[in-house]
């Protein structure tokens, strides 16, 4: 592997959301990503979606399954019975050569196994352990069920979007499990790993996805304060509520995003829309914002959102096509930075970000279940006697 992180080692437990994301960006930067496949554990539903997918392109099989599964490329795959004692000390080995743990269990579940991570305190001091849960390894909820639209309900965050007399509405999975989860924990892993570098000792990252999004949440904590923000909902200037930061349907049924905050870029904007040039004045007072965004609404209506983008093209306007998962990897900017790839047919995101002296680059495509647990178990010491009574008792898999 190629990258700024091809010195470090990481075991990643199997589960669904923000760490197999985690695990991703990590080998994705070049660290050897070892994940733990469950025996015993019934498939996940992300895995069930991708076979569905599998079976309507008329491919049938666990390869064809896992192709589907981004979040595991690059990454490596062994196959164990957790129930066992064998698999256990398969496991703890695996841990032990690692530099970091990656876990997304209910708390309590890694004690359980007797994987805690004080077990490591004497066999891998310096091991850093990722936990990484909704509501964090303690409090009230610690132990409860969730997901990304509950953990980013209890932050403010979620009452603060969409549109007034409607319900929140649900932004996919990408606040919470990715941006206030993985992105958190990545934070804190490196952060222990720089850390690490001075006192030569691991801990433990408690990484929680509510904690997360409140910590994204400055700015508006700041704006809150300063009685510059309404709690209410599409009566802000990034909610929705201006005429300048929205977006607008077109003639053909698309959308373009306008965000021209600034007044310079609002003049442009203007300019280039054929909108009267008084609006610079009104857009000072909220009170006329209803009032110009229906203007804007009829006035988007005459073209079709690519004549639009044509008229904005290569100004500061700040207008942009609102392009769907399709049309996404083949918008200009897109392709100049090579931002996407595409892999088996799929396209997915390139490495980023980008590095100057030890760039990254994506070789293995997702890891099928089991596919590497010879070889990893080689790499971690067992001997060929032991790996081959493993197989045969049904406490790992090659796959």
């Amino acid at each position: 592997m190629s990258g700024p992180l091809s010195h470090l080692r990481v075991v990643e437990f199997a589960a669904i959301g923000p760490v197999p994301l985690a695990g991703q960006l990590l080998a994705d930067l070049g660290a050897e990503v070892v994940i733990i496949d469950r025996l015993s554990e019934a498939p996940n539903p992300a895995r069930q979606t991708a076979a569905q997918v599998a079976d309507d392109a008329g491919e049938h099989g666990e390869t064809a399954t896992e192709k589907y599964e981004i979040n595991r490329r690059g990454k490596l795959s062994v196959a164990i019975d957790l129930k066992s004692p064998q698999g256990l000390q398969v496991s703890r080995q695996l841990i032990n050569r690692a530099d970091v743990l990656l876990e997304g269990f209910r708390p309590g579940v890694m004690e359980r196994l007797g994987l805690s991570a004080d077990s490591f305190d004497d066999s891998n001091p310096g091991l850093i352990y990722g936990r990484m849960t909704g509501w964090g390894q303690s409090g009230p909820r610690a132990s409860t069920a969730g997901h990304d639209i509950n953990y980013l309900a209890i932050t403010g965050a979620l009452h603060a979007m969409g549109s007034q007399g409607a319900p929140p509405p649900v932004p996919l999975n990408l606040i919470a499990d990715y941006g206030g989860g993985a992105l958190f924990l990545l934070l804190g892993v490196l952060s222990a790993l720089a850390e690490k570098t001075q006192s030569g000792k691991g801990q433990v990252v408690d990484a929680a996805m509510s904690e997360g999004v409140v910590a994204m949440m400055g700015l508006f904590h700041g704006l809150l304060a300063s009685a510059d923000w309404s709690n209410n909902r599409q009566q802000n200037m990034l909610d929705g509520a201006a005429p300048f930061y929205r977006c607008y349907e077109t003639s053909d049924g698309k959308f373009l995003s306008v965000g021209a905050l600034e007044t310079g870029f609002f003049d442009e904007f203007l300019s280039l829309a054929g909108l009267p040039q008084l609006d610079r004045e009104l857009r000072r007072d909220s009170a006329n914002w209803p009032e110009m965004c229906a203007r804007y609404e009829q006035h988007f209506k005459s073209r079709t959102r690519d004549e639009w983008t044509q008229v904005f093209a290569g100004s500061d306007a700040c207008v942009e096509p609102v392009l769907d998962f399709a049309e996404a990897p083949y918008h200009p900017q897109s392709v100049a930075r090579q931002s996407w790839l595409h892999h088996d047919g799929i396209a997915q995101s390139a490495p980023a970000p980008r590095f100057s002296r030890t760039p990254p680059s994506v070789t293995k495509p997702p890891a099928r279940q089991g596919a590497d647990t010879i070889e990893v178990l080689v790499k971690a010491g067992v001997n060929a006697q032991e790996i081959a009574t493993l197989c045969e008792s049904g406490v790992i898999r090659q796959g």
